[in-house]
């Protein structure tokens, strides 16, 4: 049996086809062997030409599928969408909010008809042989005679009401607080008006009021004096206070948002805090910067350390707009009068639009309807990026009771204001129509909390597109690694046979691993 083995011819191959085995077999099997892929290297070795055809168009529908899907993934993220989330703390102690007051008239008619009836007679504006007081056709100039006074730079602060001449009184948490616990600021349509617990420059190192102070829980109660027999005719449409309850640090809109108060009265608003927080770019065009447009316009609040709000900014861009396009600011804003000129960080005062000028409300009917001229003009008057606002809930009952008339007389004859003329028979119903008492109390240490996220974050769209890889073609980032493996060492090899070509045989796989 040994010698008929022995005599049996050996099967052998030509060397030439052994090497081409190794040259082409080589880097695959090594990849075959140690890879995690496990259908695209597998595709290598199928013969059949029905299966390769079968195996070459399921990848490529599930290449596609993926791609898309990926792509798909990647376009969400970048639309940057976002969702709000809604949350409560409990935030004690907790700052007390600024509280804003003004008279709803404001003008003292003692100190304002002589020399308005100068003004009126000495441009002969009315026809009217009343010289003495005003009257319905004098109503029409009471506006005009304001940019008057203050194009020529005259003074008006004498046509206003002093806290002194209103606040009977004022407690915080049950401790006395006086006129000097408040800044003041001009309003255009409300005149002087006063804010308690503003946060002011750090220069005068008086810190904001906490709601905790004194052992109590915060609150504040005024009782005013509205000298209603004061008012301006044609000038007003009421009689009261306005009040505004907003963020220490946020400039009070007190013409936009306030509360009215109706004499005769005690009213409670309590408040329950409220913020929102949005992201910044590419999220939202969102800001908190203040420019040195909005800052001059800032710089009219007394002492005050306000920082960024969209309203005033917007305010201070018609006023720069309209100076630019009429050459005078908007009348109906006369408070507002110091600009930066449009290109230039130049502080000028300007003079106002006379009244009857269409111009005015030519520009701001085109700021506000036209959005191009909004968005390019108006540019850095974005959504601030954190509001925090005051929820309020107001009730209110008669007042005053019978015990305090006596000291609200005394107060009133008292006053630098003049007297009614028939006020010794007619003081008590005089008191009901012009008191007004106030309380500002928190009614929850609970603060809402609004807070904008991404729908979409960086590190969800890698989570989606391992899923999409992981599914339709089962591969994971590693196995990317050794695809990009397996294509050098193809290429490798392809380009050392081109170099045999040219040098010397073809290396063989072995030396090129």
């Amino acid at each position: 049996m040994e010698h008929e083995m022995s005599d049996q011819p050996a099967t052998t191959f030509p060397m030439k086809s052994q090497q081409n085995l190794q040259r082409s077999g080589t880097t695959n099997d090594r990849v075959r062997l140690n890879t995690t892929i496990e259908d695209v290297p597998a595709s290598v070795y199928i013969k059949n030409f029905a299966n390769n055809v079968f195996r070459t168009l399921s990848l490529s529908i599930c290449l596609g599928c993926m791609i898309f899907l990926i792509f798909q993934a990647v376009h969400a993220y970048f639309q940057y969408p976002t969702q709000t989330s809604v949350s409560f703390i409990v935030e004690w102690p907790q700052a007390f909010p600024a509280v804003t007051v003004c008279n709803y008239s404001p003008l003292r008619y003692d100190r304002f008809i002589e020399p308005f009836l100068n003004y009126t007679n000495t441009f002969n504006l009315t026809s009217t042989s009343n010289a003495t007081e005003i009257t319905k056709e004098h109503g029409r100039f009471i506006r005009k005679f304001i940019v008057y006074k203050v194009n020529r730079n005259e003074s008006i602060m004498d046509y206003f009401y002093s806290l002194d001449t209103m606040m009977i009184s004022c407690m915080y948490n049950h401790v006395p607080c006086t006129v000097a616990d408040f800044t003041w600021f001009l309003s255009s349509q409300y005149g002087l008006c006063y804010t308690f617990n503003a946060k002011l420059k750090p220069s005068l190192k008086k810190p904001v009021r906490e709601n905790c102070e004194s052992g109590s829980f915060g609150s504040f109660e005024l009782r005013f004096y509205v000298h209603q027999h004061q008012y301006v005719p044609y000038l007003s449409n009421g009689i009261g206070m306005v009040v505004s309850v907003h963020d220490n640090g946020q400039m009070p809109n007190i013409e936009a948002v306030s509360r009215q108060l109706a004499p005769g009265q005690h009213h409670r608003l309590s408040y329950v805090k409220k913020i929102s927080s949005f992201l910044p770019k590419p999220y939202t065009t969102c800001t908190n910067k203040t420019s040195a447009r909005l800052q001059t316009l800032l710089e009219e609040y007394h002492d005050t350390d306000y920082g960024y709000s969209q309203l005033p900014c917007f305010f201070a861009c018609l006023q720069a707009y309209t100076y630019e396009r009429c050459g005078c600011g908007n009348p109906l804003r006369w408070a507002t009068r110091s600009i930066i000129l449009p290109g230039t960080n130049q502080k000028v005062n300007i003079s106002l639009c006379d009244v009857d000028n269409p111009c005015y409300r030519r520009v701001a009917k085109d700021l506000m309807n036209i959005k191009d001229i909004r968005t390019n003009y108006c540019n850095d008057c974005a959504q601030e990026c954190f509001v925090s606002q005051y929820l309020i809930k107001s009730s209110s009952v008669l007042a005053p009771p019978s015990y305090l008339m006596h000291d609200i007389k005394q107060f009133v004859e008292e006053s630098s204001i003049p007297l009614p003329s028939n006020w010794s028979t007619t003081w008590m119903s005089e008191i009901r129509s012009s008191y007004v008492s106030l309380m500002i109390a928190y009614e929850s240490a609970r603060t809402e909390v609004y807070a904008q996220q991404p729908t979409i974050s960086f590190v969800d769209v890698i989570s989606n597109v391992g899923g999409q890889t992981g599914l339709w073609i089962g591969i994971s980032f590693f196995s990317i690694v050794e695809i990009v493996e397996l294509i050098y060492r193809m290429v490798r090899t392809k380009l050392s046979c081109f170099c045999s070509t040219v040098v010397t045989a073809c290396p063989t796989q072995e030396s090129i691993a």
